[in-house]
């Protein structure tokens, strides 16, 4: 049974790291929620490592700078890992060719810097790499149907750089990268998935825990947190490592009442899911 927590100092005490998602979780694309800063801050204070594990399809390093637009102090966490960190190792092992047609917004070019691809149009390509829609703020999948009927007759394999399906930006939900990559494998075409819940990027995570703490920290010692049933809950499971489900993110409206987890709204999420988190809360604090 999931456990229905108030506040994640109930439990943080049992583990040396959290792994915590950003959207949703951390903040909202616009700004961080307050609550979920103060409760980390007080995790790291008592001597956690906090790892952001993200499903940005940008290199972590490119990933910090958003962050402190957006007001998410530094000296918050430790370290970042980015379903970019994990899209660039694939990109760079020449799996996918090296002319690349590549699907997304501009601001996502920094998952190409160092890596010897060229970009080509469709029709020369040997490989897609996703990282989102050209434009989230009026674009669907349904946009891309055609698209995906002339690369899957040519054969192309599709990179997917961030699995999230729907992220909320503000108070809008906007469609991401895997949701094309779903689109994508239901016309017949092939993707391959780089971020939560897929074991590259939690390979990438330990590996850099371990660079941060000096040691490796075990399993049982490390929580994951996020709002994402299908990539933060699922990927953590398939880790083995606890997991703390945020329902006030993408899941509210079937799950929580009045900011926090119903529980019986909460047992026909999970069970539609197939999925057993750890503990649930409302929001992160």
């Amino acid at each position: 049974m999931t456990q229905i927590i108030e506040n994640f100092a109930e439990i943080s005490g049992k583990y040396d790291a959290a792994l915590v998602d950003l959207w949703g979780c951390l903040h909202n694309g616009v700004e961080p929620f307050a609550a979920a800063v103060s409760a980390l801050e007080a995790f790291r204070d008592n001597g956690g490592t906090v790892l952001l594990l993200t499903n940005g399809p940008r290199p972590s390093t490119a990933i910090f700078p958003q962050l402190d637009i957006i007001g998410v102090p530094r000296d918050l966490y430790q370290g970042c890992v980015s379903s970019g960190d994990a899209a660039r190792a694939a990109l760079a092992s020449g799996l996918y060719g090296q002319k690349i047609f590549a699907l997304g917004p501009n601001r996502d070019q920094t998952i190409y810097e160092g890596i010897d691809v060229e970009h080509v149009p469709l029709e020369q390509a040997t490989g897609i790499v996703c990282t989102g829609l050209f434009d989230d703020t009026i674009e669907t999948p349904d946009d891309y149907r055609a698209f995906f009927l002339q690369a899957k007759n040519l054969g192309l394999k599709m990179l997917c750089a961030n699995p999230d399906i729907m992220v909320d930006r503000g108070d809008k939900r906007i469609y991401c990268a895997g949701a094309l990559a779903q689109a994508y494998s239901e016309m017949g075409g092939e993707a391959h998935y780089f971020g939560k819940p897929h074991p590259p990027i939690y390979d990438l995570a330990y590996q850099k825990l371990v660079e941060i703490t000096g040691r490796e920290v075990l399993p049982k010692k490390i929580i994951a947190i996020g709002d994402g049933i299908n990539t933060d809950i699922r990927g953590a499971i398939g880790e083995d490592i606890d997991s703390l489900f945020i329902t006030g993110g993408l899941a509210a409206a079937e799950t929580a009442t009045n900011g926090q987890p119903d529980p019986a709204k909460l047992d026909a999420f999970l069970a539609k899911a197939q999925l057993t988190p750890t503990y649930s809360m409302g929001h992160l604090r």
